[in-house]
Order: C-alpha cells, then sequence, then structure tokens
C-alpha cells in the first residue's frame, strides 16, 4: 500500500526528542528518514537507558523507521557528503545547539539559497533572537522557564509535567508546520525554512493562565489532581474507610451535569437546588465548602455503585492509574517493532487511518545504513 509521504526524502540532523519525535511521525508516514548521528556514539539519547532489551526506550520510540548514518561535519569528505545528501533531499531537520548548523555549513539561510524547493525545520529552545537564544534548552528546563511547572503540581510546589511535554509538543508543531510546507511547495514548487522553539510551543499551552492574568490579574492556584476554574473537577475518595477508599477522577462541565450529579447519582435535591452552587463560578468561589458536602456524600457510595450511577446519568469519570494500570488497560493498543537487540512492543500511533493499516519500521543501530548510504551519494555516482 501507498503512503501519502513515500518518496519524500527527509534529512533529520537530531538529537534527544522533540525532532526525532517529528520526523518518526513523517516516516510512519512513508518518508524516507536519513537520521545523520554524529560520532562516536550517535543520538546521545541512546544512552538515556538500557530498559527495552538493551535499547533506550526513548530512542526505539522515537526512531523507528529510520536509516541511520555517522557523519563527522569536520571532516571535509563528510561535509561533501552531506551536501550531496541534502542536494536531492526534500525536507531538512535539525535540532542541535544554538548556531551549531550554521557552523558546520548547513544553516537555513544558505541552504534555502542553494535548494530552493527545500524545506528546513529548524528547532530550538528559546528562539534564534532575543536574550535567551544562546541558551540551551531541555524540557524541564523550558517546563519551569515558561510556567508550565507553575501550574502544575500541589499546592505545596510546582511540578513537572510527568512526560516529556515541551518537546512532544514542539514535535507536534513542526510536524504540522511541515506538511502544510509541503502542500505549500506542491502550488509554488517553493520550499519554507520553518522555525519552531520549545518555549513558544509551551508559551502557546500557557494561553489560557496567561490571559487570566494579563485581563483579570489571577494567577493560577496549583490544585493537584483538580482543575483551577471549573468544579466539581477533580480527583474524590469514594466509600470505605479512611485508607481504604477508593479514589474517583469526575468532570462536571455544566450546571445542566452538576444538577444530575446531585439529584441523579446522590439524590440530594437540596444541593441540586442551592442557589450558591447553581452556575461554575459560584461552585469554583466556594471550592472548599463544595468539596466538603461532596465528600460527605461520597463517602457513603459503594465505588462501584458510584461509577455505575455516573455512567447511568452520562457524567464523565476516570480511575487514577499508574503506568502499571495503564499497561493492562483494556482500552490500550499496542504494536511491535523490531531493535537492534530484539523487540520493542510500542503504543500503537493515535490515528488511525481506517481500512490502511502500517506496519512501523525498525530501530536502526548507529550507523546501520552507513555504508549504503555512502555508496548510494559517493561523489559521481548517478
Amino acid at each position: 500500500m501507498t503512503l501519502p509521504l513515500d518518496g519524500l526524502v527527509v534529512v533529520a540532523i537530531e538529537q534527544a526528542v522533540a525532532a526525532p519525535y517529528l520526523t518518526s511521525r513523517l516516516a510512519d508516514a512513508g518518508a524516507r528518514v536519513i537520521k545523520v548521528e554524529r560520532p562516536p556514539g550517535g543520538d546521545f539519547a541512546r544512552d538515556y537507558d538500557s530498559v527495552v532489551e538493551g535499547d533506550s526506550a526513548y530512542f526505539v520510540w522515537l526512531n523507528r523507521g529510520k536509516e541511520s548514518i555517522v557523519l563527522d561535519y569536520s571532516d571535509p569528505a563528510d561535509a561533501a557528503l552531506l551536501q550531496r545528501i541534502l542536494a536531492t533531499a526534500d525536507v531538512l531537520v535539525q535540532n542541535l545547539g544554538p548556531g551549531a548548523a550554521k557552523r558546520a555549513g548547513f544553516g537555513w539561510e544558505e541552504l534555502r539559497a542553494k535548494y530552493p524547493r527545500l524545506i528546513t525545520c529548524d528547532i530550538t529552545g528559546y528562539g534564534e533572537e532575543g536574550p535567551y537564544a544562546a541558551m540551551r534548552a531541555y524540557d524541564l528546563l523550558v517546563q519551569a522557564e515558561s510556567g508550565v511547572a507553575s501550574v502544575t503540581g500541589t499546592p505545596d510546589a510546582p511540578g513537572r509535567v510527568g512526560v516529556s511535554a515541551a518537546d512532544v509538543g514542539t514535535g507536534m508543531y513542526a510536524h504540522a508546520a511541515i506538511l502544510e510546507a509541503i502542500i505549500k511547495r506542491g502550488i509554488t514548487g517553493e520550499g519554507s525554512a520553518l522555525h519552531v522553539s520549545l518555549f513558544d510551543a509551551m508559551a502557546d499551552w500557557m494561553t489560557v493562565p496567561l490571559l487570566h492574568y494579563d485581563y483579570a490579574g489571577t494567577i493560577f492556584p496549583r490544585v493537584g489532581l483538580a482543575h483551577a476554574t471549573i468544579a466539581p473537577y477533580g480527583a474524590y475518595p469514594v466509600g470505605g474507610e479512611v485508607g481504604e477508599e477508593e479514589t474517583v477522577l469526575i468532570s462536571i462541565q455544566s450546571d445542566r451535569e452538576w444538577r444530575r450529579l446531585a439529584l441523579d447519582v446522590l439524590g440530594l435535591p437540596e444541593l441540586a437546588d442551592d442557589p450558591s452552587f447553581a452556575t461554575n463560578p459560584q461552585r469554583s468561589a466556594r471550592r472548599e465548602e463544595l468539596n466538603k458536602k461532596l465528600c460527605a456524600a461520597f463517602a457513603t457510595i459503594v465505588p462501584d455503585d458510584f461509577r455505575s450511577a455516573l455512567h447511568e446519568a452520562k457524567l464523565a469519570f476516570a480511575s487514577v492509574n499508574d503506568v502499571t494500570g495503564l499497561s493492562v488497560h483494556p482500552q490500550l493498543r499496542r504494536t511491535t517493532i523490531t531493535t537492534e537487540h530484539g523487540h520493542a512492543n510500542l503504543v500503537a500511533p493515535p490515528v488511525q487511518f481506517r481500512g490502511e493499516p502500517r506496519v512501523l519500521g525498525p530501530a536502526p543501530a548507529v550507523g546501520e545504513h552507513g555504508e549504503a548510504i555512502r555508496k548510494e551519494f559517493a561523489d559521481g555516482a548517478s
């Protein structure tokens, strides 16, 4: 079956998470992704851990379906080889340190002048201008610098989003932008020079807290497993003795749903009719009082009965799972790829193309395809 990006050549001078996330999705869609790694050990994400039969969890997740070649940009022969590869490429993605690509001879200005159809995508930490442009940046640092950590965690302390939110979010933005640039090139024949920074990505995610501050002077509180502006929306103990109760997370999104919770689930018309809780702003303003009433009511309900009642009332709820629960979750879809040392049982890609099953490619060993690529792009090769 022909995939949508079959025939597209992507050069990925990348490391860590953000750029590899982007290019792995291009590879999933059929693009040929040539991953350029630096000597001696290649992408440093290979050494984050060895939990997947000797391979790094991050690496096998984000580098499936790619070819690997090791190049030393300071070696004139390798630098010339890279230029020959780029001359045939459709897309260049790079997320090296500040200024490294330009110093090595593959900065976007030079490449766009030489190869007008080429789409370049630079991923940086804080952008290419401004006082932070030269700073190195990694996921946790940007979560803290952008304010994401300030709205994450408990009232006692800020916290990191427990997965690489800045990296993955940036990779998603870059993936969407490259697809737009491919469409544009199909219309105009011209490539594009794209840039996305981790800080800009997380600043965009922070738009709602920022608008609350700019227009109302309010600072979003850290509320743990709750919501800063919607109530009730959070995790509550249900049934059982103290210490033995189960935690159920509920989400009430409208005043109609609030009445269904009070009437149909709890059987408390006095709570449904209490004018002080009639609207979400009122419930949010009296959150502590509201939670006391709810916790008292929830304590008398058997957890399974509570879930059944919520389901019957068409109200949203969830269990507060950990990774142990996720690993056996009935909704979890998985797929398997081959790796240098065996196999990796990954989460299946979120988007499903109905009637178009996809098989993900293997994760490469360091420089696994170097000999073949050097021969293909040798000086004078046709």
